[in-house]
């Protein structure tokens, strides 16, 4: 066991020798070299020779410190290019998630430039602006009812909005929007060209009418029941709390009828 201990340390030993030497040897080599090249420049022509390996070094110098330089920009730019990458995919997440999760009813349009700030009470503060000429609507055109956005249905109270969901409630608003529809596709019908049942509706259409209508678009109960298969029950009355609170319509009651105008 002492020889095998003997024999591993001659062995370092002998590496470690050998490394020095090495190192002597090219040590010994560069200053040779040096000594040579000091003979060489004493002559003339060969100074001049050096001269010029001294000013190409110097370019090629020169060129490692712009290619230095571009290899700093390009990494900076890769650095970039990575982060604007990862905002990209981020985006391309989002937008998956939005397509994954459309609501069902989207509304048709946002608040108008005129609109003002919101007051206390919640009413939404209008200015008119006197240099705009309102539009001029076709003559059987029927105002449809906006969808309630996810901001309103949030405001919602609670306690008002008890079980009904969002897709729930905004089901409601496509059903008023029907029965609106078939409602005044009977008035702007020329009374000639109804039928009895047709007529009738027409009729009550217009028996229905008061002064604080007029003008104006509402539906009743009896309209729901007659153009949607939307049922007239406990749950149907605190949607349309929802939609007078959400600032959608209006109650009118008179002569015994409760009629439900747009705003």
């Amino acid at each position: 066991m002492e020889m095998m201990a003997i024999n591993e340390n001659l062995i370092m030993t002998h590496c470690e020798l050998e490394d020095i030497t090495k190192h002597l040897d090219n040590r010994i080599s560069s200053l040779r070299r040096v000594f040579d090249l000091r003979i060489i420049a004493k002559d003339q022509d060969k100074r001049i020779i050096l001269g010029k390996i001294s000013q190409d070094l110097l370019t090629v110098d020169g060129l490692l410190d712009q290619f230095e330089k571009c290899v700093c920009s390009q990494r900076d730019l890769l650095k970039h290019l990575k982060e604007l990458e990862e905002y990209f995919h981020e985006d391309v997440q989002n937008g998956r998630y939005l397509r994954d999760h459309m609501p069902t009813h989207m509304p048709r349009k946002g608040p108008t430039a005129n609109q003002g700030p919101v007051s206390e009470s919640g009413l939404v503060d209008v200015q008119p602006n006197k240099q705009e000429h309102p539009r001029k609507t076709p003559k059987n055109h029927v105002k449809q009812m906006e969808f309630i956005t996810s901001p309103e249905f949030e405001s919602i109270p609670q306690y008002m909005k008890g079980r009904v969901t969002y897709d729930q409630l905004n089901a409601a608003v496509e059903n008023i929007n029907t029965a609106l529809t078939g409602k005044y596709k009977v008035c702007h019908q020329p009374v000639k060209n109804m039928n009895n049942a047709t007529r009738k509706l027409h009729q009550r259409f217009k028996e229905e009418e008061n002064k604080e209508t007029k003008g104006r678009f509402f539906i009743v109960e009896a309209d729901i029941k007659e153009f949607t298969q939307m049922k007239v029950d406990k749950r149907f009355v605190s949607i349309l709390n929802m939609l007078r609170h959400c600032q959608r319509l209006r109650e009118q009651r008179g002569q015994g009828l409760t009629r439900y105008v747009l705003v």
